[in-house]
């Protein structure tokens, strides 16, 4: 039962299933289009990358570390530049996103319970971080997902 739990938490957290994966999305985004705007929507392709980036990275080291610090909600989970000060800014925010990614995917299967409370908190377990990461990410995931669509609307010629 615990075996089948990490195999569905890990599909969950790379967004495998009915929905694109990060890998997918991330590495196959545009990084020249990282800081369109687009009218009556909040937020950049950067801006969403950086947010899933931070946020992702702060869940990972409050679940590792006693000593960890969080950012100041909420304007430290989002970049203060609508756009990335070069392409390897993107390529970076990306790599960093994955790697985080697996190690907490990694945590996931060698924790021997999941289930049980993580030793520095009140009660809260892996799992229940791994759930939220999974929800928080899959959100921002379909939100650069529209964005990219409405971008491509724009660029196109008949857009």
């Amino acid at each position: 039962m615990v075996d089948e739990l990490r195999t569905q938490v890990e599909r969950m957290l790379r967004g495998d299933g009915a929905h694109a994966t990060y890998e997918d999305v991330l590495r196959t985004f545009p990084s020249r289009w990282a800081g369109e705007r687009i009218p009556d929507l909040p937020h950049t392709p950067w801006q969403l990358l950086e947010h899933l980036r931070i946020a992702q990275w702060d869940i990972l080291e409050w679940s590792r570390n006693p000593s960890h610090e969080s950012p100041a909600f909420p304007a430290g989970y989002w970049p203060k530049a609508a756009t990335p000060d070069s392409e390897q800014d993107w390529k970076r925010s990306v790599n960093a996103f994955m790697k985080d990614l697996e190690a907490i995917i990694a945590m996931v299967r060698e924790a021997p319970d999941p289930c049980a409370s993580i030793p520095h908190t009140e009660g809260v377990s892996l799992l229940r971080e791994a759930l939220l990461l999974a929800d928080h990410n899959s959100y921002h995931l379909g939100q650069l997902v529209q964005l990219r669509r409405a971008i491509e609307a724009k660029a196109s010629p008949s857009g």
